[in-house]
């Protein structure tokens, strides 16, 4: 089985691309491949890109389990997805996500976790659909949209399931900055570089000071002890 992620290092940044050559999906096996990438980089780097293949980031959680799995499969998932975003937002080093396309549901949300936040140019949809398909946001992916996005767009957002294009995001507050889609590797490398000059130990103080309480109150609701991150 292909691995559904490759690392490759840049200088001081770690590039962690996800692709499974499908949907970009968070089951099981992304998770436990990003989750790996991450212990590597932070033995290696001294800030990190995540990003998706060109035309796509992530369609979300993986459906086919929460349909077919069982409800302790599913619920697995569930916590290990949470687990993962929360990791990824209290990320003790500079994180530059750069949604190389489609970012849906958990896809988008991934986005929100990145201190600095890129989308391609193109025709790509940005969103959270949710309530279209039927299913409620969980308290991680609250805390996210209510941290993240503005806050004049998250009721349609978050509760009309508005679908953005890469513009449209940016102004939502799913990104900060559009890219050209050929270019996006190179900007994302070139902020996450900048993030990588700061002093280590005050951006991750200062990134926990945000941060630390909203994930701890999460990571208490799965029944799991806080991290720090790494």
């Amino acid at each position: 089985m292909t691995e559904p992620t490759t690392y490759e290092q840049v200088g001081d940044v770690a590039v962690v691309t996800m692709n499974d050559g499908k949907a970009n999906v968070f089951g099981p096996p992304m998770i436990a491949a990003v989750n790996a990438q991450l212990d590597r980089a932070a033995d290696e780097a001294r800030a990190a890109v995540l990003t998706g293949r060109p035309g796509l980031f992530s369609g979300g959680f993986d459906l086919n389990v929460f349909r077919d799995g069982g409800p302790a499969e599913a619920r697995a998932m569930g916590v290990a997805g949470a687990r993962l975003m929360m990791r990824l937002y209290g990320w003790p080093q500079p994180l530059v996500v750069a949604a190389s396309g489609h970012a849906i549901a958990l896809g988008a949300l991934c986005v929100l976790t990145g201190d600095h936040r890129l989308a391609a140019d193109g025709d790509f949809r940005f969103g959270l659909n949710e309530v279209a398909i039927g299913r409620t946001l969980p308290p991680f992916a609250w805390l996210l949209a209510k941290e993240r996005l503005s806050k004049r767009a998250l009721t349609q957002a978050a509760l009309t399931a508005k679908m953005y294009d890469p513009e449209g995001a940016r102004d939502a507050g799913f990104v900060d900055e559009v890219a050209a889609a050929d270019e996006l590797r190179d900007v994302a490398l070139e902020r996450a570089a900048q993030l990588a000059e700061f002093d280590a130990d005050a951006f991750s103080a200062m990134k926990q000071g945000l941060r630390a309480d909203g994930i701890a109150a999460v990571l208490a609701g799965l029944g799991e002890a806080p991290s720090n991150g790494s």
